[in-house]
Parts: C-alpha cells; sequence; structure tokens
C-alpha cells in the first residue's frame, strides 16, 4: 500500500527564516566575546588555574565570575563588586540594595528583596536570545552593595537612600535600585531629582495608586508619588501609572490622584488599547515637556498567581509577559533611573517572585542597549553632588 500523502498543515508561505526566531540566531553572531574572554582569564589569574585533570583549561580552582551559577558570591548577575563606592563611574550603570521595609503597613520581609534577587540572579547569562543582547559585552554594570538603613526609622533612612543615589547618579552611572518597600520611591527621586536642574517623569507599574499623604502618620509604602511630585522639577502631569486597580486602592490616594491629574491606565484600559498603544500612551505623558523618564516598577503589579512573594498581593494584575513587553518598550527611549520594589522573600515560593524583579531590570538595561540609550541620561547631570 502506497504511503499516505502528507499535508501541510501550517501556512502554505511559512518560512522559519522570516521568523524572529531564526533571526535571533543569526544576531548572535554579530555579538563579541571579548568580554567574555576576559572574564575567563580575569579567574583564572584570581583563582589559580585548574587542576590538572581539568581539560578545560578556562576553568579556575576557586569560582570567580559566571560561571558555575551555583557557586560565588552573588552579587548582581556576577557583576564586579565595588568595594569603594567612589569608583561607580567607572561603570555605566550600577546596582544598589536598598533593604528598607520600615513603611510597611502588612506584611514586612523586603528588607531581605535585594539578597533574594542578587541569590536568583547567579541564574542567569547576561545574554538575551529575542533581543540579541549581551550586557557583558555591550555594557558595564558593577554592584555598590547596599545603602545602610535605619530600621524603624523612615526619615533618617530617606535621607540615607537620597544620598546614595544622588552619588551614583552624578557619577554619570545609571542607577538601578532592589528594594525594598516602595516607600523607597520617594527618596529615590529626590536622589536624582537634586542632581538636575531638568524635568523628570515617572512610569509607574503597579496596582496600587501610591499617592496619598500620609499612612498611619507617616510617609509610608502607599505615599512616594504624594511627595515625589511636590518636587520642583517632578511634576504630577509627568507621572503615569500602569495597572492600578482592585480592592486595595485606599480612596485618600484616589482623591489626590484626581485633584493632581495623574495619568492613570487600569488593566481593562490596557487590554482595551494594547500593549504597544499602552507604551506609546505612557511614553508620550511621561516625556511631555520632560527631560528624563524613572521607571518604578512594583512586583505586584503582576498577578499574585505569579509574584506571590510581596506585601501586598492582589489578583487580576499583569501577566508578566504583559508587563515586560510594556517595560521594554518605554525603556527603549532610556531611563535616569530605574527601581524594582515589594520583593518579599520570606513570602516567596521556588525564588520565582525574586526572578521577575531580576527579569525587570535586564529586561530594562537590555532595551535601553538594544536602542542604544544606555547614558543617555547624563546629558541632565548639570548639579552632581560630591562627598
Amino acid at each position: 500500500m502506497a504511503a499516505p500523502e502528507r499535508r501541510r498543515r501550517h501556512h502554505p508561505n511559512f518560512e522559519i527564516r522570516g521568523m524572529q526566531g531564526w533571526k535571533a540566531l543569526e544576531a548572535e553572531e554579530g555579538l563579541s566575546e571579548a568580554g567574555w574572554r576576559k572574564e575567563q582569564q580575569w579567574a583564572l589569574d584570581m583563582g589559580l588555574p585548574g587542576a590538572d585533570s581539568i581539560t578545560d583549561k578556562s576553568i579556575p580552582t576557586f569560582a570567580r565570575g559566571e560561571l558555575p551559577h551555583f557557586a560565588g558570591i552573588n552579587t548582581f548577575l556576577k557583576a564586579p563588586y565595588v568595594e569603594n563606592v567612589r569608583d561607580v563611574g567607572k561603570y555605566d550603570a550600577a546596582v544598589l540594595g536598598i533593604p528598607f521595609d520600615s513603611g510597611t503597613t502588612y506584611r514586612p520581609g523586603t528588607r531581605f528583596g535585594p539578597q533574594g534577587i542578587r541569590r536568583i540572579s547567579a541564574l542567569y547569562t547576561p545574554y538575551n536570545y529575542e533581543l540579541g543582547v549581551d550586557l557583558r559585552e555591550q555594557m558595564t554594570l558593577c554592584d555598590a552593595g547596599d545603602v545602610f538603613t535605619i530600621p524603624a526609622n523612615l526619615e533618617k533612612s530617606f535621607d540615607q537612600i537620597s544620598k546614595g543615589v544622588s552619588h551614583v547618579f552624578s557619577s554619570g552611572a545609571l542607577p538601578i535600585m532592589l528594594g525594598g518597600d516602595h516607600s523607597i520611591g520617594f527618596p529615590c527621586v529626590r536622589g536624582i531629582a537634586e542632581c538636575t536642574s531638568k524635568r523628570i517623569g515617572i512610569i509607574h507599574f503597579d496596582r496600587h495608586i501610591d499617592i496619598q499623604e500620609k499612612d498611619l502618620d507617616e510617609r509610608m509604602h502607599t505615599t512616594p508619588w504624594y511627595w515625589a511630585t511636590n518636587l520642583p522639577n517632578v511634576k504630577p502631569q509627568n507621572l503615569v501609572q500602569l495597572g492600578i486597580g482592585g480592592w486595595q486602592v485606599p480612596r485618600y490616594g484616589v482623591q489626590e490622584a484626581r485633584k493632581r491629574g495623574t495619568n492613570v491606565l487600569t488593566i481593562d484600559d490596557i487590554e482595551k488599547i494594547g500593549l504597544e498603544k499602552t507604551a506609546e500612551i505612557a511614553l508620550e505623558l511621561a516625556w511631555k515637556d520632560a527631560d528624563a523618564v524613572y521607571i518604578s516598577f512594583d512586583v505586584d503589579s503582576i498577578d499574585c498567581g505569579f509574584v506571590p512573594g510581596t506585601g501586598w498581593p492582589e489578583p487580576g494584575g499583569f501577566l508578566p509577559r504583559e508587563a515586560l513587553k510594556i517595560l521594554g518598550l518605554v525603556a527603549a527611549e532610556g531611563l535616569c533611573g530605574l527601581e524594582v520594589v515589594e520583593v518579599s522573600p520570606p513570602y516567596d515560593t521556588s525564588d520565582i517572585t525574586a526572578l521577575f524583579g531580576l527579569r525587570v531590570v535586564v529586561e530594562a538595561l537590555g532595551s535601553m542597549v538594544a536602542h542604544g540609550k544606555m547614558g543617555a541620561h547624563k546629558h541632565i547631570i548639570d548639579k552632581p553632588v560630591s562627598f
């Protein structure tokens, strides 16, 4: 019996080499390996050549650098630890942890967020397949360690945070803040705003509106944008808030957002207009008469089924790929700072919330590198601080 004729069940004009998957395969060929070779040699110099029985002569005796992923000291992405923070200006971007959760009103634990994100970051390589970007080859990144925050003292901690952020920003390095609860949004923005006379817009991913004046008589994690948009060069008209909604949005904050005229899009709004249009609108509003844009990414903007390790979990938020898509599109225009907040390892499961926090950072960095925007913030640094 003759074999049955095989029928094509996909589109007759389908061509695999026209797909992103194949284009990404081709794009990798154009990436340098110089950074990786330099790191391998550094690992041998710092960690001793491997045992005689090891045939791969790039393997040292003591773990240094990216490999193996399960060993070594966990800085962010195994990036160099800058012991002397006066050296951060030698790098394109600097990660600083902000282990502070005294602005939390219900589920503490985000003081361990920087540790959690750094720990799971060992899982990643600096290469992204779809973007065709290798952060190790195309930019320089360091880990400046943590700001010394003061438990149970909001204002002293805020001053410490602002000083640390302003130092990094003044150096020319792009500050990447790992929180911490969302109260840090105010001192982080303040640290950047005091180093420039230029106007700053904010794109804020969250389920909560976070713009009431006080909570429990303090400037808590529900209040950062009230105080940030009081700064002379941070206007509420340039605050774009994406994903707000649900049953945890205090009416005090709603009233203040209405009074100040911020820009709020709910998940339903975003579903109706689409991800690309959402990014276009966010960019138009945040950049209107502004000179730079800051991103504040609260992981609780994601549906809580994906991010259990957070202080205020809420169903009905973004799917991870939706938020990452919008993030990549808005970061492509360049940033003056990025914070990731509300990762709470004590509530996490299998590090998946910390992993998402990590992904937010590398997604933003990758998008900026891919679009040639790394370092685009430097032109606004006209009032640098010096300590």
